[in-house]
């Protein structure tokens, strides 16, 4: 006699659509690369057009082009005005270069074949632990942004358009104005800190960076008219940090390194920490356990780190916990999730 088959387990038919979508995820993202790098939101953003038009624009053959247009619709990143013509509609606006807080060079660096080839190569870094990055490129993910001037252009781009949509929900969400001088450690071009010497005038500001991006923070302190009450500095945080202040902030910095090495920074911010000040980190701090459909960019940041760096990685209260004390800190108050954002704000006091 021959076993009785198990019983087919039953699956809600929006169950298998809804895994289903994730699975298609690549092929979404996918048009939505090849629509930035076409041009395609600018060339509709305010204006409708036909494929024929975009087509003799771009050099594009036009019924392929218009497939692309009408997939782009059916996401809801275009309308379709009337048949055959399409604009740039709300939920594919960011992608506009005009966009106030727009997502142009996020796409670009996410969807780069250095990103793409390394997700790719996921099961790599799950098997080994090491990153796919290295494996696919032969070299560090940030060595390799040093050897490569155009992608290091596009990723610092689209850290700047991160902290210029993050910049003023934390100045919202959290009194830095308690600090008469703040220092930015790995502060790209300032955007963060600009916005909170705006918002409180009577604070003052140091921007600490690689000598490379301190250039671009220069100039972004200028035109934003912070000159005065704004410097910046160069160096490796991984030698030391140069400066003292009464609060030293990293923001996104600790998710990119293991935690030997986010030990090392930590250490060397210690002396730039006046007495009384504060370390101020802002990044996710993942929950325990893991909510569905919470964090969900964090986890997919975490994913993203493994894949990219290996070492770096999305920490729970409990990891941050861990790298304060061996870095000689107490872990003091976590502020509410920043307003839009996974971010909080993890205060620590040097021991």
């Amino acid at each position: 006699m021959t076993a009785a088959a198990e019983p087919a387990v039953r699956i809600e038919p929006e169950t298998r659509a809804q895994l289903i979508r994730l699975t298609y995820g690549y092929m979404a993202s996918r048009m939505i690369h090849t629509a930035v790098r076409l041009g395609l939101p600018d060339l509709l953003d305010g204006v409708a057009r036909d494929s024929v038009e975009l087509a003799e624009r771009i050099g594009a053959h036009a019924p392929s082009l218009h497939r692309l247009l009408r997939a782009l619709a059916g996401l809801g990143l275009l309308a379709e005005t009337e048949p055959g013509r399409f604009r740039l509609a709300t939920l594919g606006a960011p992608l506009s270069r005009r966009a106030e807080h727009r997502t142009t060079a996020l796409t670009e660096l996410f969807l780069s074949a250095e990103f793409w080839d390394s997700w790719q190569n996921l099961e790599h870094s799950i098997r080994t632990g090491r990153a796919a990055f290295d494996n696919v490129h032969g070299r560090p993910f940030f060595a390799y942004l040093d050897e490569h001037p155009a992608l290091l252009e596009v990723f610092n781009e689209a850290m700047a358009e991160n902290a210029r949509f993050e910049a003023p929900r934390f100045v919202s969400g959290y009194d830095f104005g308690r600090y008469p001088e703040l220092l930015d450690v790995g502060g790209g071009n300032g955007a963060l800190l600009h916005a909170i010497l705006a918002a409180h005038p009577d604070s003052r500001g140091i921007i600490f960076e690689t000598p490379t991006v301190a250039e671009q923070a220069r100039a972004a302190t200028v035109t934003a008219g912070l000159a005065e009450r704004c410097r910046v500095i160069e160096g490796d945080f991984f030698v030391g940090v140069p400066a003292q202040a009464d609060a030293v902030l990293l923001k996104s910095v600790m998710h990119n390194w293991d935690d030997e090495r986010c030990v090392t920074i930590l250490r060397n911010c210690r002396p730039a920490i006046r007495p009384g000040g504060r370390l101020l980190l802002l990044e996710p701090v993942l929950p325990t356990p893991m909510q569905s459909q919470t964090c969900v960019e964090s986890v997919l940041s975490d994913i993203n780190m493994l894949a990219l760096t290996a070492g770096g990685f999305e920490r729970t209260e409990d990891t941050f916990r861990r790298i304060l004390d061996a870095a000689g800190y107490t872990l003091g108050a976590i502020s509410a999730t920043i307003a839009a954002t996974d971010f909080r704000v993890i205060e620590a006091e040097p021991i």
